[in-house]
């Protein structure tokens, strides 16, 4: 498989990891968009939201456990903002399930929809 974050998961490619565990790991974005910008992604490949199962379901409650234990740990008692996009249209760019934290700043209102 040529996943990237199934390689960075693996440290076949470097990261700055931020936090890890049995079923998630998370690193900081390298291009981020938020003074804090930290990506959550499973350890076991699921494509994306579209790819969340019965079978697997679990580790999706693992990954929040895991954000909120960082942004305990960081101190964002100001707010954080948590964005998963699913597929093309919505801005998903690598296939493999992964969460957006997002803090360190006023993030304002979600972008508006339409148009």
């Amino acid at each position: 498989m040529d996943c990237l974050f199934c390689k960075i998961a693996n440290k076949e490619i470097p990261s700055k990891k931020v936090y890890e565990d049995e079923f998630c790991y998370a690193f900081e974005d390298i291009a981020p968009a938020a003074p804090v910008h930290i990506l959550f992604i499973p350890k076991e490949h699921i494509s994306g939201m579209g790819g969340i199962t019965p079978e697997n379901s679990a580790v999706v409650s693992k990954i929040f456990e895991a954000i909120s234990r960082v942004a305990g740990d960081m101190g964002l008692d100001g707010g954080y903002r948590v964005v998963s996009n699913c597929g093309a249209d919505a801005g998903q760019t690598v296939f493999h399930l992964h969460f957006h934290l997002l803090a360190g700043k006023p993030l304002g209102g979600m972008c508006s929809i339409g148009g």
